[in-house]
């Protein structure tokens, strides 16, 4: 789908949504994902309410499914009333002018695509470097994975920042059998990495970069990014 000037009036926040619906794992199995929905949902709803028209954008435009371990009943029939992800934004077609503010959901599907995705790295080094404020929650850093600034140093080197953490996911039961590890990753990049008790709601601001740990953070998270744009 092909991005449409903002509505007059109406500010925009951009969803960077991943569209995977496997992970590759270690042993070439593949495990079924997705975004997670609360880590969509209740930002977006945060976002909305306070007055924020929201876009999805996609590697290449492909539809993102919802992980289905993540899916309620009431999560599902929100989903259904989201026609905009159903036909998401191109991601190479962004432009971040028309934005107030960019957000990840995680789910691991981001380990997948977005963690390699050169346009999703380039447009959240753009929207770091404008002073915009950019979220990204429990697996939705790895999108940051792929960020680097023009000189090849990673955008996030000397950044502070959370995640899903190493221990969260050797809880989850997926560790073992995962080919790489998103914290580990993150602080091979230079990142100040800052775990907080596992699968408890744990944010860090640092500049105009917003994150959370878990799919539990994602209301604190909403609430970060709206207090730095001043809703």
């Amino acid at each position: 789908m092909s991005e449409q000037p903002p509505a007059a009036g109406r500010p925009r926040v951009l969803f960077i949504v991943s569209a995977a619906h496997q992970l590759t794992m270690k042993d070439a199995t593949l495990h079924t994902t997705g975004f997670w929905a609360e880590e969509l949902l209740v930002p977006y709803k945060a976002f909305t309410e306070a007055g924020f028209d929201v876009k999805f954008a996609t590697p290449v435009g492909l539809v993102p499914q919802p992980d289905p371990r993540s899916l309620s009943a009431h999560d599902g029939a929100e989903l259904d009333h989201l026609p905009d992800l159903r036909a998401p934004l191109v991601l190479d077609d962004v432009e971040l002018d028309g934005y107030e503010a960019v957000f990840v959901p995680g789910g691991h599907a981001p380990l997948e695509d977005l963690a390699t995705d050169e346009i999703a790295g380039r447009l959240l080094t753009e929207a770091l470097a404008s002073g915009k404020p950019v979220g990204a929650v429990c697996h939705g850093p790895a999108a940051l994975l792929a960020a680097r600034r023009d000189d090849g140093t990673p955008t996030i080197a000397g950044y502070r920042l959370t995640a899903f953490t190493d221990e969260e996911e050797r809880r989850g039961g997926l560790a073992d059998n995962m080919r790489y590890l998103l914290e580990d990753e993150l602080v091979e990049r230079g990142a100040d990495f800052v775990e907080g008790p596992a699968f408890q709601p744990h944010t860090e601001t640092d500049r105009n970069l917003h994150t959370g740990q878990n799919p539990q953070s994602s209301a604190q998270i909403a609430a970060d990014m709206l207090e730095a744009l001043g809703k």
